[in-house]
């Protein structure tokens, strides 16, 4: 994950909370279409298969290993799966291998939504509070695993349980390269973060896509983690963001997602979902008030494992997304 904050726009933006047809508590509601329950137990399953290749650090043999599994398993729920390779210039201009996995539900359905999460591994825990261990790589259970591992329980349930509606899973490669704390200069780093989400983005320009929205699922496991909102997500996206966040209200999970709850700006993979794709995305990515981070304690750092990812975090995400996609139908 990355920790470059995009500059402060000058505009405000209005509260999560702002203009929607349902809120939780109001006298409106929404309408709940009939949906498979989120199985918290397959979701940690996915997490701990991931972190047993080890660190996914892009382009290397453990990366190699894990993109096998994740294509096997998107194809076993019935998708159709492409390999996008690319290669992608680091921070320090060494080149490697890259390769975002796009997995489709009903394909020929023009009309569709996108779901996205990062699968690499940061090749360095360059915010442990131990010197030592900034030049390990991180086992990234939440900062990469708990998204994807999300995705592919909601795709298994919507195998289960058919929609109409086109879905575009995608596993974004080298988000997570960007220039390491101990080499930052006063420059600008935000180019060096991000660039498999780049690279699929131009790719989709040129081409055409097009999406009702997207949502960019980012560390959505680790313990204490709540989710505000994002101000990208508002500028670009904030009828998908007040939905959500109502919806996740409805469901009982409002805890996890307060309503008027601002994040910052936050340079992530939905910075160019929007701005080169022009798909309105928003981003559901933890906000912590106290500690080293507001990533949360674990963030680039060796103690990012399976041990420390909550169920019940996995189930206020994965089963209001489940409710938000089989909303769509209505």
């Amino acid at each position: 994950m990355r920790y470059v904050l995009l500059a402060i726009m000058a505009c405000l933006l209005s509260a999560c909370g702002g203009n929607t047809k349902s809120n939780s508590r109001g006298a409106d509601t929404i309408a709940l279409a009939p949906c498979p329950t989120f199985n918290t137990d397959s979701c940690m399953k996915y997490i701990q298969d991931q972190c047993g290749f080890g660190p996914r650090v892009t382009g290397s043999k453990e990366a190699g290993l894990c993109r096998q599994y994740l294509v096997e398993q998107f194809k076993r729920f019935g998708t159709i799966v492409e390999e996008q390779q690319a290669d992608v210039t680091l921070w320090d201009g060494s080149v490697v291998p890259a390769c975002n996995i796009i997995a489709k539900i009903n394909p020929d359905n023009p009309d569709r939504i996108l779901i996205c999460a990062h699968w690499d591994s940061r090749p360095w825990a360059d915010n442990d509070e131990n010197e030592r261990n900034h030049r390990k790589p991180v086992l990234a259970a939440n900062d990469g695993a708990s998204g994807v591992a999300m995705m592919m329980e909601i795709c298994r349930l919507l195998q289960e349980k058919s929609v109409k509606l086109g879905i575009d899973f995608i596993c974004f490669d080298a988000e997570d390269l960007g220039t390491p704390q101990w080499a930052e200069t006063e420059e600008s780093t935000s180019h060096t973060w991000c660039l498999g989400s780049k690279f699929w983005a131009e790719r989709a320009r040129e081409e055409g896509y097009h999406a009702r929205y997207g949502i960019l699922l980012d560390m959505v496991g680790g313990r204490g983690s709540v989710f505000a909102c994002e101000k990208v997500s508002l500028e670009y996206a904030q009828p998908v963001v007040n939905l959500i966040w109502h919806l996740a209200n409805q469901l009982g999970y409002g805890h996890y997602f307060p309503l008027n709850r601002e994040g910052g700006y936050l340079m992530d993979d939905h910075v160019n979902v929007n701005r080169i794709a022009r798909v309105p995305c928003l981003d559901i990515v933890p906000y912590f008030t106290d500690g080293p981070s507001s990533f949360g304690p674990t963030w680039h750092t060796v103690n990012d494992t399976p041990e420390n990812i909550d169920p019940n975090v996995l189930e206020a995400v994965g089963q209001t997304l489940t409710q938000l996609i089989y909303n769509e139908e209505l």
